[in-house]
Parts: structure tokens; sequence; C-alpha cells
């Protein structure tokens, strides 16, 4: 686990320093691909060995590469810092001959727009934005619907009913999964409390094994996270606790500690968007897949999760993925008591999608997202 760690900050330092290199190997890549193959560039923020994030998007390029064979290349930067980086190194992929860029984290939807701007005839793909061109689309996953699922199981197996969350960034994405969290495990346990640190990164194991100590010394017996390293799943396992996964299947790092683990499946979304653009049919528009679509999925349940917990999880991923279910149903209020949905209301996308508020019963102040 340790080793894990090493390497992963390890090859993160290293990619800080050869960011140039890298995007011009990359950039050399797809310049080399031949004449009528479609040049598919992914953007990462993390290292493709981050066993999470990152490592389930480069699934999906591997995916498309399995799926085309010889009618596609593929090439990714990762590890690019959100802002002017991001901003050079997709001049770079555009300009050595990509003709659809994936961007993979929100802080990356300026520098989208800015370069497709100056690109009109390469297509952009940009993960868990809003904003959009004629040659840029995005796209991403409900995780506040996976996220309702590790509340309900987090409610009814904590003990000391406090549960530890480690955030990264108080954008509407995080800030959702957190009320979805505390909402489903509200339902079933009326005493539990949340407590939250904001690490200020995606993707820093040594921040987020620090949170996850910490969280533990203030009596946190479950973890659950919205960082993209393992280094809490390590610490839980470590201290005798449990923890939910992140975007992968962290089991490996907590074979004990793991309850389940929110999986992103992005392959199947990258396929379709790649022959898209193979038989010419791409154009730009927005996909906000769930359950239902299988961009979001949950790892088997370890060991420890009782079979009434597993089936009342599994009868309410059912639900949600038929729409019998939505995870933001009233009655609920704004943290500060003011009325939000009234009681059998549903939150419509776009409040979703813009959510700056915690719910009613989370302690603590959101931080500003600025």
């Amino acid at each position: 686990m340790t080793g894990f760690r090493l390497k992963a900050l390890g090859l993160s330092a290293l990619l800080v320093l050869t960011a140039c290199s890298d995007s011009e190997q990359a950039a050399t890549e797809a310049t080399d691909a031949p004449d009528g193959q479609v040049k598919a560039g992914f953007i990462y923020v993390g290292p493709v060995s981050d066993g999470g994030w990152t490592y389930e998007h480069d699934q999906g390029r591997l995916a498309v590469e399995a799926e085309f064979g010889d009618q596609v290349t593929t090439t990714f930067v990762e590890s690019v810092s959100e802002g002017p980086d991001a901003e050079r190194v997709l001049s770079q992929m555009a300009n050595d001959g990509a003709d659809i860029i994936f961007t993979t984290s929100f802080g990356f939807m300026n520098p989208t727009i800015k370069v497709a701007e100056q690109f009109p005839d390469v297509k952009f793909e940009h993960a868990t934005g809003f904003k959009r061109a004629d040659n840029v689309a995005t796209y991403s996953s409900r995780f506040y619907e996976g996220r309702h699922i590790l509340g309900l199981i987090a409610g009814e197996m904590t003990e000391s009913n406090v549960v530890g969350y480690i955030a990264s960034f108080p954008i509407p994405e995080v800030v959702r999964g957190i009320n979805a969290a505390y909402l489903a495990a509200k339902s079933v346990n009326p005493e539990i409390e949340f407590k939250i640190i904001w690490v200020s990164s995606w993707f820093d194991p040594g921040k987020e094994a620090d949170a996850a100590k910490a969280l533990i010394d203030q009596g946190a017996d479950i973890l659950m996270q919205h960082t993209d390293s393992p280094a809490a799943m390590q610490i839980a396992e470590q201290r005798g606790i449990y923890a939910f996964g992140q975007a992968s299947d962290m089991a490996a790092f907590g074979p004990t500690a793991q309850l389940t683990s929110i999986i992103d499946d992005w392959s199947p979304y990258y396929i379709e968007r790649v022959g898209a653009v193979i038989d010419g049919t791409w154009e730009s528009g927005d996909v906000w897949g769930g359950f239902n679509t299988g961009m979001v999925a949950l790892a088997p349940y370890g060991d420890a999760v009782p079979e009434a917990v597993r089936s009342m999880a599994d009868e309410a991923r059912a639900a949600i993925s038929e729409g019998r279910l939505h995870p933001f149903t009233g009655p609920i209020n704004k943290q500060d008591g003011s009325p939000w949905l009234a009681a059998g209301e549903t939150a419509d996308d776009g409040t979703l999608l813009g959510m700056d508020f915690y719910v009613e019963g989370i302690q603590g102040t959101l931080p500003s997202a600025n």
C-alpha cells in the first residue's frame, strides 16, 4: 500500500517537471498516426495510476482502442494542472492533429472553451462542465445516485454515528454528493453526523491520508471521499474502520475496509463519441448519465455488509434506475432551515447542476468555490 502511494507521488512530481516533454510526446504520437485514422486525445488531471478518477478515464481510452483497432489512434497527457497549463497542452494536442479531445476535469472548462474557439474543426468534450459550443460537448455522471446508496449503507452500519467525508473542491458536483449521501444516511439513522474536511485538491495522497486520520480521530468509523487516490482507503484498512472507494473499485487497497465503491464507467460513452467522429455524425450536446445508463455502477459489496443492508441497497439502486426514487425528494430544507423542496417534490436538474448549499442537518460552513 505504501509503495503505491510513494509511486503515485513520485510520478506526479515527475510529470510536473516534464509536462512539456509529455505533451510533445503525445503530439508526436498523434502526428505519426496513419492517414485516415481518427486521432483522439485525452487530458487528465491526475496520473493514470491514481487508482480512481483518472484510472477509469484511461480505461475508457483503452476501450476505444480495443473497439476500433486501426481506425483510431489515441494519446493522453496526465497530471495536467487546471489553468494555463491545460490551455497549453490542449493547444499542443490540437495543433498536432487531434480530431477529438476529451478534457476530464471541471477546472479544464474555461481552457477547453478558449482553445475550441481557436480550433473550430476539432471536436472537444468536457467532463463535468456546463459550457458548450458548436464544437464543444459536455458529459458527466449522476454520481449523486451512487452516493445515495453509500449513505444508506453508512447510516445502517455506523456504530459511532459519525461519517467522515473527504471533499476536494466546493463545486456543485461535490456538494451534491455530500448532500445526497447525508440525506440517505439520515433517512435510516436520524442520529447520523457528517464531519467534512476539504483538501482543495483532486489528487494529493498525503493530504487525503491526513484528512482520513483526522476524521477517524474525530470519531468517524466510516469514510467517504470525493478525491481520487486510495489513500483514505489505505488508512481505513490500517485503522480497522470501513470506507467507500471513489470512481473505481479500491478493494485491493482495503480488502476488509471497503464496503463498496462508486465506479465511473466511461467506456461506452467514449466508444460512442469516437464512433460518431469516425462516421461523421458527431454533434455537440450534453449527457448526464446515471445508474440507468451504466455510467454509474457499484463495486461488489464487502464481506462486512450484512445481507439485509445489501438487499436495501439493491432495492434503492433499482428504484433509482427505474425512476421510482429520486435521491432529492422533499420535504428538504436548506442548511439555514429555509424550505427547499416540499413533500413529494423532487429537485430539477438545473438546481442540482448549480447546487451551492448544504441541506439542513449538515454542520459547518460550505467554503466559497472562488
